[in-house]
């Protein structure tokens, strides 16, 4: 029986941030204190392609905070493409921790296609 889920997602598990980075083929993620346009943020710094300012993902609250300045700063596609493989990358952990196997897919779309199988350990 086929199952459809749609995640929505706090980004809390630094390792699942650490390699959604590397999936994308940018900088690890650094823990730091973060300048942005007008405000501080503490958390993971993730440095998208073609931003001005990191993207912080704060780990205990789970929140994201950027500032692209409406697209001017960076293109919100690279955040999308950031969270998406983030929700990824997390549902994969969680399904290894679990014992499950799970199968990846990119669809035609961009969208990415988890299927999962197995036993629970």
């Amino acid at each position: 029986m086929s199952h459809i889920v749609k995640i929505e997602t706090k980004n809390r598990d630094v390792k699942a941030v650490q390699q959604a980075c590397r999936r994308l083929g940018i900088q690890p993620a650094v823990h730091d204190t973060f300048r942005l346009y007008n405000s501080s943020e503490t958390g993971w710094g993730v440095r998208l392609r073609d931003w001005t300012y990191p993207v912080v993902c704060n780990t205990d609250t789970g929140e994201v905070a950027y500032d692209n300045f409406g697209g001017r700063w960076g293109q919100t596609q690279r955040l999308d493409e950031f969270l998406q493989r983030y929700a990824a990358e997390k549902t994969k952990l969680e399904a290894r921790k679990q014992g499950y196997l799970y199968m990846e897919q990119v669809l035609d779309d961009r969208s990415i296609k988890i299927t999962i199988s197995g036993e629970g350990a």
